[in-house]
C-alpha cells in the first residue's frame, strides 16, 4: 500500500461477454487485460443490470438502479411517458437523490474525468460535468457510430429514429461539441476515447501536483454497430467459419481449463429464433462469421487502446497505485435488433436500407451496420442462459477484472458473490473517505446499498456479501429475479421462461435449468417475501409488458 490516497481506473465495456476475453477463456487477443489478470482478481460470480443505463446507474451510484433514476431505460421509458413520469427512480437519468462517486471524490480533493459513453442524461445539467467529473468528453447516448459516420441524421433527411441519433449529443466538459466539426477526421470510437482519456492524464501530470485521480473509462466497444479497423478484423479471417455453436463448446471448455466454471457443469442449451449454423445458407454463414470476425476485432481493438492506459500509467509510475476495474456493464447483446420499436418515421432497416451497405466485403466498415445476433451471444455468455436483457444469468453475470497491490488473496480467481454496487463503496473505502450521509452539496440523498470489497480483497473475510442474510435483487423491463446465497428466484414471461417464479441454485446449477421451486418451497417462500421487500424498498413500478420488454425478447 502506497502513502498516498490511491488513484482509481474505472474500465468499463460495452456489451461484452463473459467470456470475450483472454483471462476468460476467449480466442481473441487481449494480450492487455491479461496482463492485469496476472497479479490481479478475475470474479467468476460479479452481477450488474441486465442492460446499460440501469447498471451506469448503479456504477456510479452505489445503490439500485431503481432508486439513482434508471428503473428503466430511458429509451423503455420514452415509448409511455405517461406510465412513470413524476415517479422517483424512473426520472431517466442518474437522479440527485444520490451522491454521485466522482461527485463525492471531487470534493475530497481528487482530479476526476472521463471519456467515453455516458447514457446518464442528455442534458448539460445532467451530464458528466454536473456530476462530479472536472474534466470529460463523452457521448451521451447510448450508442454511436464507432466512425462517426451519421448520414441519417443529416437535416435534409426525415427524423430517424432516436435509436441511431447520437446528433449533437457529444460533450467536452459542460461545452457541446459538434461532432462534425470537433470531431478528429480519422475518428473511431475506441481511439478516440483512449487519446481523451490519456490527454487528460497526461495534462494532470503536468501540473505536477500530487491529487490523486478517478478515471472512468466507458468505452462503446463491442456494442453495435459492429465495426473495426480492417487490418484488425483480418487477424480473425476464418476463425468463427464452424459457427456459434462450435465456438460455445470450445469456450466452455478453455473455461473449465481455467478454474472459472466447473468440469461438470451442464451448460443452459443454446436456443434461439434464428436458425441453426447447418441450416443457413453458405453466404448467410459467410455473412454472420464476418460480423463475429468484426467484433472480436473489436474486442482486440479496445484491449490495444487498454494497453496504452495502462504503459501511461506505468511509465509514469502510478500504476502500483490505482485500483483498476475492467468490467462489462451487462450480458453480450443477442436482441434482434431489426424487431426493436422504433420512434420516428423511419424505422431501423428504412435507415439502413438508405444509407448503409451490409454486403460481405463492406461488413465492419463505417458504412456499414449490423449486430451479431443471439447465437454468438449465448455462445459468450455459457454456461449461462440467456442474454442482455434477461434476468438469467447471461444477462447480468459479467466478467470483471480487478488489480490493486492492495489485494493479499492468493486464489487469482473468486468465485465469490458480488455486483456493481460494489464498487462505488470499495473506491470510498480505499481512499479513506466516508459516504456523506443523509445530506450532500444541499440535498438530502440516499445511502448505499452495495458492500466494500476491500476485507475481502485483504483477506480479512472470506466473502463479500453474507450467504444468510444478504439479498440482492433485478428487474428491468418486467424480467424479475431475487437472490440470496446459493439460490435464486427467477421470474420470466412466456415463451422466455414459465410466466411464474422459478428457483435454481445457481451456484451448482448457473446454466438454471433445474427448477426446484416445486421441492424446495421454503426456500421460494422466503425469497417471495424478500421480493416483497425489495419491491418496496426501491419504489419500483410494476412492469408487464405481455412478455416484451425494450428489445421484444
Amino acid at each position: 500500500m502506497a502513502a498516498k490516497r490511491p488513484n482509481f481506473l474505472v474500465i468499463v465495456a460495452d456489451d461484452l461477454g463473459f467470456s470475450d476475453t483472454g483471462p476468460y477463456g476467449s480466442e481473441i487477443e487481449t494480450p492487455n487485460l491479461d496482463r492485469l489478470a496476472t497479479g490481479g482478481l478475475r470474479m467468476t460470480d460479479f452481477h450488474t443490470a441486465s442492460a446499460c443505463s440501469p447498471t451506469r446507474a448503479m456504477l456510479m451510484s452505489g445503490t439500485d438502479n431503481h432508486i439513482a433514476g434508471l428503473g428503466q431505460m430511458a429509451e423503455f421509458m420514452a415509448s409511455n411517458p405517461g406510465r412513470f413520469k413524476g415517479r422517483p427512480g424512473y426520472e431517466g437519468f442518474l437522479n440527485f437523490r444520490v451522491a454521485a462517486l466522482p461527485e463525492i471524490l471531487q470534493d475530497t480533493g481528487y482530479f476526476t474525468v472521463m471519456s467515453g459513453k455516458w447514457h446518464l442524461g442528455m442534458k448539460a445539467e445532467m451530464s458528466p460535468s454536473a456530476r462530479g467529473f472536472t474534466r470529460s468528453a463523452v457521448l451521451l447516448p447510448g450508442a454511436g457510430n464507432h466512425y462517426n459516420y451519421e448520414p441519417q441524421l443529416e437535416p435534409s433527411v426525415k427524423r430517424a429514429p432516436a435509436f441511431f441519433n447520437s446528433d449533437g449529443l457529444w460533450m467536452e466538459d459542460s461545452r457541446p461539441l459538434d461532432r462534425r466539426t470537433e470531431l478528429p477526421e480519422q475518428f473511431y470510437s475506441s481511439d478516440y476515447f483512449t487519446d481523451r482519456m490519456l490527454g487528460f492524464l497526461k495534462d494532470h501530470r503536468s501540473s505536477e501536483t500530487e491529487q490523486p485521480f478517478f478515471a472512468y473509462l466507458a468505452y462503446t466497444a463491442p456494442h453495435w454497430p459492429l465495426q473495426a479497423p480492417p487490418e484488425v478484423t483480418a487477424k480473425y479471417r476464418g476463425v468463427y467459419d464452424e459457427g456459434p455453436e462450435s465456438l460455445r463448446l470450445k469456450r466452455l471448455s478453455r473455461l473449465q481449463q481455467l478454474g472459472l466454471v466447473p468440469n461438470d457443469i451442464v451448460p443452459a442449451p443454446m436456443t434461439a429464433a434464428t436458425a441453426e449454423w447447418d441450416a443457413m445458407t453458405e453466404d448467410e454463414r459467410k455473412a454472420s462469421a464476418r460480423k463475429m470476425e468484426v467484433y472480436a476485432a473489436m474486442v482486440d481493438r479496445m484491449d490495444w487502446n487498454i494497453g496504452r492506459v495502462l504503459d501511461h500509467l506505468e511509465n509514469t509510475g502510478e500504476l502500483d497505485n490505482t485500483f483498476v476495474v475492467f468490467m462489462s456493464d451487462n450480458g453480450a447483446e443477442g436482441s434482434l435488433i431489426e424487431a426493436l420499436p422504433m420512434i420516428g418515421s423511419l424505422n431501423i432497416m428504412d435507415v439502413i436500407g438508405r444509407f448503409y451497405d451490409n454486403s460481405l466485403d463492406n461488413i465492419g466498415n463505417a458504412n456499414s451496420f449490423v449486430w451479431y445476433g443471439p447465437r454468438w451471444a449465448l455462445a459468450a455468455t455459457a454456461p449461462s442462459r440467456g442474454f442482455k436483457g434477461w434476468s438469467t444469468e447471461g444477462g447480468i453475470r459479467c466478467p470483471c477484472i480487478v488489480r490493486y497491490p492492495g489485494i493479499t488473496r492468493t486464489n487469482p480467481i473468486s468465485h465469490d458473490f458480488c455486483n456493481v454496487m460494489d464498487i462505488a463503496p470499495t473506491c470510498l473505502e480505499l481512499a479513506g473517505v466516508a459516504h456523506p450521509g443523509q445530506s450532500f452539496r444541499g440535498r438530502e440523498v440516499v445511502p448505499f446499498r452495495g458492500k466494500s470489497w476491500v476485507p475481502f480483497m485483504r483477506s480479512h473475510t472470506q466473502s463479500i456479501y453474507d450467504a444468510t442474510l444478504d439479498v440482492t435483487g433485478w428487474e428491468l423491463f418486467g424480467l424479475r429475479a431475487i437472490r440470496r446465497g446459493d439460490f435464486k428466484a427467477v421470474w420470466l414471461p412466456e415463451p422466455r421462461g414459465k410466466g411464474e417464479w422459478e428457483l435454481y441454485n445457481v451456484t451448482k446449477d448457473p446454466g438454471e435449468l433445474e427448477d426446484l421451486a416445486a421441492t424446495h418451497t421454503k426456500e421460494l417462500e422466503d425469497l417471495m417475501v424478500e421480493w416483497e421487500k425489495y419491491f418496496a424498498e426501491t419504489g419500483m413500478i410494476e412492469i408487464s409488458e405481455n412478455g416484451k420488454g425494450l428489445n421484444g425478447i
